[in-house]
């Protein structure tokens, strides 16, 4: 976070030099007012300049492309990063050679990047960033998956009247499988357990429940989606 200290005749005059020095705005910087200054004895004898302090607020793009060259610097690869910062949602999007590596076992390593991005972007933040990490429309191509898989499985369910539950997801993936089944009229979904193994349970509305206990009885192995 870049700072500097000016002084002016006022407080207004102070801020203004050190926007001038920062490149920057009123809104890309916090004020701490040091000194209010004074005019001093019919404004000749014993005035005080005013003295301000003033700090640029961290740019949300630029320290979430810093932290990621870091990562992939070290990483030994190398990977073209674009951000766009849209209200309060910062959109990253990674491209390069064997994008694989950073997407990971069903995107666990883009997931684990993801993360770390967040809680380094909001650090500093005045109010929460969310960041979304992505490459080779992986998002929307595992979004396609994902629903697939809960309309699959809703019919399963529907057709041997047991619950069905699903590996470990992240909190991202398990709103995708609740928004696929929202108006299905006969499964609906839950989550259960503790992060980072809360999964999503598919089971048949109540209405449609011949016997509770089978309502209640999930199938012995969680599905594991390949």
């Amino acid at each position: 976070m870049q700072e500097i200290k000016k002084s002016g005749r006022t407080v207004e005059e102070a801020v203004q030099l050190a926007l001038i020095d920062l490149d920057a705005s009123k809104e890309q910087v916090e004020i701490t007012v040091i000194e209010e200054g004074s005019k001093g004895f019919l404004g000749l004898f014993g005035s005080k300049d005013a003295t301000v302090l003033v700090r640029k607020k961290d740019d949300p793009c630029e320290v979430a492309e810093r932290f990621l060259r870091e990562i992939f610097l070290s990483m030994g690869i190398i990977v073209k990063i674009k951000t766009e910062l849209n209200d309060r949602q910062l959109l990253v999007e990674l491209a390069g050679d064997d994008m694989g590596v950073l997407i990971g076992k069903r995107g666990q390593t883009l997931d684990s990047i993801q993360y770390l991005v967040n809680l380094v972007v909001n650090k500093n933040s005045d109010s929460y960033i969310s960041v979304m990490l992505d490459t080779e429309n992986y998002r929307q191509r595992r979004k396609e998956t994902l629903e697939s898989l809960a309309h699959n499985l809703a019919k399963k369910v529907k057709q041997s009247r047991k619950n069905i539950i699903l590996e470990p997801m992240n909190p991202y993936e398990r709103r995708i499988i609740h928004s696929a089944l929202q108006n299905d009229k006969y499964v609906t979904t839950f989550s259960e357990g503790e992060e980072p193994f809360r999964n999503v349970v598919l089971t048949l509305r109540k209405k449609d429940t011949k016997d509770s206990k089978d309502r209640k009885k999930p199938s012995k192995k969680p599905i594991v989606e390949e």
